[in-house]
């Protein structure tokens, strides 16, 4: 597990690059600690990457995802069964038993942490949509990416997507910016986004139901 010993690009684009075989796989494979910004997830994105996320054993394992407020109804409903840790019927495909109780696994280890942001300023009317992500191994290396806002890996997907790379070992000072912006998301120190816990926003009704603006690939 080591991700200096990767030989990542500066800049992976879709119509030279196969973002999941060369970036997102091989860093999922060689990290602890997977943090993520990104405008929405679905189940279908979790369960992918709670596979493809191989370290779980190690010590400090841990992903830790800051999302936006509006789910599909189905993806809701047994996300919030996830965390309270109730009953769900597995009866579609994407959602057998393994795949869910792999999910389960993370989240009743407290492996997968989840919040939710929120906008509360006039200055920002739409939805929380940032796209970055940081990988980090247990050697303190940092690989840090912006870009991209699908989670699932999914080879079938044909959106025209880029994304830039920085690493600890060649470009420190912006993965120092990169983790500053990320913790204090994290860390609910942000002027006009509110972050939540995941509980805390669904006791409060905080959390939305989306329609069609969540796309098949998510």
């Amino acid at each position: 597990m080591n991700l200096q010993k990767l030989a990542l690009k500066k800049q992976y684009r879709s119509d030279k690059n196969d973002l999941i075989s060369e970036f997102f796989l091989p860093c999922l494979s060689n990290c602890i600690i997977y943090e993520r910004c990104i405008e929405y997830i679905s189940i279908k994105s979790l369960i992918t990457l709670s596979f493809s996320f191989q370290n779980f054993n190690e010590k400090n394992a841990m992903i830790k995802m800051i999302t936006g407020n509006k789910f599909r109804s189905s993806d809701l409903n047994i996300l919030t069964k996830l965390f309270y840790d109730q009953k769900i019927n597995t009866s579609k495909e994407i959602l057998s038993n393994d795949k869910i109780n792999m999910l389960r696994h993370i989240i009743n280890k407290k492996k997968f942490k989840l919040k939710i942001a929120i906008p509360r300023s006039e200055k920002l009317d739409g939805v929380f949509a940032e796209k970055m992500g940081i990988f980090k191994d247990t050697y303190n290396n940092v690989v840090a990416f912006t870009g991209t806002s699908n989670e699932t890996f999914d080879y079938q997907s044909k959106n025209f997507e880029s994304l830039d790379i920085f690493t600890s070992w060649n470009d420190k000072d912006r993965i120092i910016i990169k983790t500053k912006d990320f913790y204090e998301l994290w860390n609910d120190k942000i002027k006009y986004v509110k972050i939540y816990e995941f509980e805390e926003a669904e006791k409060n009704n905080l959390l939305k139901y989306s329609t069609d603006w969540v796309t098949s690939t998510s």
